[in-house]
């Protein structure tokens, strides 16, 4: 199996509710994202998938997040703007973008350099 994938960041704010200490209150990420593609065939050209399409298909996802308050987006009206929530968002829109059938696509995001959350399917 082939896999690539990237990395981009976007910064946010935002503010969790429920039993989250002092993270209930208004604060912001510097957050990075990785998105991995995996496929079994390259194509034609000897690639899996266009590492520069995806690349901006990820930048135009993060542009709507970007400097933004997650708790104000239509996005996350009903959901708490999670790490979690956050990767699942962004997989959904990277997995429409890629147009084309590869056997997995994860994306992780990570809030801080130690705490991250990962959404795949295969």
């Amino acid at each position: 199996m082939f896999e690539i994938g990237i990395v981009e960041e976007f910064e946010a704010v935002l503010s969790l509710e429920g039993d989250f200490g002092l993270a209930t209150r208004l604060h912001g990420h510097t957050y990075k994202v990785q998105v991995v593609v995996q496929g079994d065939a390259l194509d034609e050209t000897g690639v899996l998938y266009d590492i520069s399409k995806l690349r901006d298909s990820l930048k135009d996802i993060l542009s709507h997040l970007h400097y933004q308050n997650l708790n104000e987006l239509d996005e996350f009206e009903d959901l708490n703007p999670t790490v979690e929530n956050v990767s699942k968002y962004i997989y959904e829109r990277i997995g429409l973008a890629l147009g084309v059938e590869v056997r997995g696509l994860k994306v992780t995001v990570w809030e801080s350099p130690s705490a991250f959350a990962s959404y795949w399917r295969e």
